[in-house]
This record gives structure tokens, C-alpha cells and sequence, in this order.
């Protein structure tokens, strides 16, 4: 009996083992896919904008090249190639792992985004916490308790819908300009990243604070939740030690949008307080037309985000393994 109980259990943890593999596997296929659109998406949008992207490239400055000049520029860039070929050419150094070259910084996009890197994770990791620690309290706080609740979400609401530049802007007026207590801009020290955390965090924890919420409304319904208050636990243990702890996996199912909000936030906060990272990166790529640097920002940013999303489906899928049925 204990063979057969033995390959019963193995019979049926093998199933459950391949079908969460096939999971994974249809996960990086999609993955790729998404990669691959936001390659091509973003070659296509700037090779048909108007303008000529050699004249754009060497002409930041006020320049006034020659012919000659620009034509070298073409070859440098490949913009001499068929359209196809140029195509076919990014897509193949991508395959190796080669971003390209910058043009105008005359060094690789990998160099450059990995000079910049350390300040925008130290703003992305330092928004990602906070946002989470306001929604945590935010919603233990408000749950159930009314009007408090009220007051809350309809805070969530303003921030929510609120654009993350006029977010910054209130804040740098009340921070900076009125109470004058925070720096404006800069990355000197742990004051000057104060400000912009805040202006990434706010709309992501109102987000947050929302769907947790909500959850743990419906955790506290639970009969083991009665049955822990039976016992003559004090309200905020049975929220904090009970209730949020089955409430907060519905954090680790948001981590993909976490991340989506940081990227593109990333870009308007760093302009805004003046802070070098990949969002400056970005932005000045774009207006200068660096198109390696673009392309490159725009596949880096699009692997971050498909990296994040697989490991949270992965971790996910283990914490809930009936998702491989779905």
C-alpha cells in the first residue's frame, strides 16, 4: 500500500510539476513576442517620422553640416541600408545582445544605461516601498470603518487620476517654494529624493491602497477571522496578524503594474527635478533623435518589464498552483 500511496503521490505531482512548466513556457513565449513588438513598434515610429535623422543627429548644437558629414552619418547609422535591411541588421545585433552604439555620446547604449541605472532603480526601489507602505496602512487603517473609508477613497481617487507632473508641482510648491525644506531638484543626498519618490509613490500606493482594500474587506468576512475575534483579539491584531497577510498577495498580482507606473513615471519625474537617470536618458534621446539610444531604452525598458511579470506569474503560480487549470 505505501508503494502504491508512493506512486499515487508522484503520479499526481507530475502532472502539476509539466503543467506549471508549460505555464512558464507559454509565459517566455509571450515574452518574447512582447519584445519583439516593442522592437519593431519603435523602429517603425521613428524611421517614418518626418525629418531627417542624420540632420537631427549632428544639428543639436546649431550646426550647419555638409553634405559630406551627413552622408557619413548615414553610413555610420546604416541609414543608407534599405529600410528592410536596416531592420533585419537591428534585429540580429539585438539576437547578440547589442543595443547599438550612440552617435552623438560615442559610446554604446548599454554603457550609457548603465550609467544612469543606479539613480533610477534608487528612485524606482525607494517609490516601490513607499507606495506599498501607504496602501498597506491606507487599508488597514480605513477598512470597514466608516466614514474614514469614505475620506480615503476619495482621496485615492484625486491622486489616482491626478497626472504625476501636477502631483510634482504641488509638491515642490508646498516643499520647496513655500515651506522651503526640500531641495528643488538634484541628485545630492537622501533630501533630494524626498520630493520625487513621493511623486512616483502617491498615484501607484492610491492604486494600491484601492485593491487592497478591497481585498481585505472580503478577507475579514472569512469565518477564521470571526473565529479569531472570538477569542478576544483586539481589532487591529486580527487585521494586521490575520486579515492582511492573505489580503497581500493581491500586492504581489499588482507588481507588474508597480513596475509599468515606476518606467513611465521615470521619465516625467526626473525631468521635473532635474535628476540624471534612464528617464533624462530617454528624453534626450528622443529629442535628439539618438535612434540607437531610443531603440535601445525602448527594448531595455520593454525586457524589464517582461522580466518582472514572469517572475511574478512564477511566484504566483506557486503560491496558487489551481492557476495552472485556468
Amino acid at each position: 500500500m505505501t508503494a502504491l500511496g508512493t506512486t499515487g503521490t508522484r503520479l499526481a505531482v507530475r502532472p502539476t510539476a509539466v503543467a506549471i512548466a508549460k505555464r512558464i513556457g507559454v509565459r517566455l513565449i509571450a515574452g518574447v513576442g512582447v519584445l519583439w513588438g516593442a522592437a519593431t513598434l519603435s523602429f517603425i515610429a521613428l524611421h517614418v517620422t518626418a525629418g531627417d535623422a542624420a540632420l537631427s543627429t549632428v544639428a543639436g548644437q546649431g550646426a550647419n553640416p555638409t553634405k559630406e558629414v551627413l552622408d557619413q552619418v548615414r553610413r555610420d547609422l546604416g541609414l543608407d541600408q534599405p529600410l528592410y535591411h536596416q531592420y533585419l541588421d537591428y534585429l540580429g545585433r539585438l539576437l547578440h545582445g547589442d543595443l547599438g552604439r550612440s552617435y552623438q555620446q560615442r559610446i554604446s547604449v548599454s554603457q550609457a544605461i548603465g550609467e544612469q541605472l543606479g539613480q533610477t532603480v534608487q528612485l524606482a526601489v525607494a517609490a516601490a516601498v513607499v507606495a506599498v507602505l501607504l496602501a498597506i496602512a491606507a487599508a488597514v487603517l480605513t477598512a470597514r470603518r466608516r466614514p474614514w473609508r469614505s475620506i480615503a477613497s476619495g482621496v485615492e481617487l484625486t491622486l489616482s487620476a491626478t497626472p504625476t507632473f501636477v502631483i510634482g508641482i504641488v509638491l515642490l510648491i508646498v516643499f520647496s517654494f513655500t515651506l522651503k525644506v526640500l531641495p528643488v531638484s538634484g541628485n545630492d543626498g537622501p533630501r533630494a529624493l524626498i520630493l520625487p519618490t513621493l511623486t512616483l509613490a502617491l498615484p501607484i500606493g492610491a492604486v494600491l491602497a484601492q485593491v487592497l482594500r478591497s481585498e481585505l474587506e472580503e478577507v475579514l468576512e472569512q469565518p477564521f477571522i470571526l473565529t479569531a475575534r472570538t477569542r478576544g483579539m483586539r481589532d487591529t491584531v486580527v487585521r494586521v496578524r490575520h486579515a492582511l497577510r492573505h489580503a497581500l498577495v493581491q500586492i504581489v498580482t499588482m507588481s507588474g503594474f508597480v513596475v509599468g507606473g515606476l518606467l513611465g513615471g521615470a521619465v516625467i519625474t526626473e525631468t521635473l527635478f532635474v535628476r540624471q537617470g534612464v528617464g533624462q536618458l530617454m528624453l534626450s534621446a528622443v529629442t535628439t533623435k539618438d535612434i540607437p539610444m531610443v531603440l535601445g531604452l525602448v527594448v531595455f525598458a520593454a525586457f524589464v518589464y517582461v522580466l518582472v511579470n514572469l517572475l511574478v506569474d512564477i511566484a504566483y503560480t506557486l503560491i496558487d498552483p489551481r492557476l495552472v487549470t485556468r
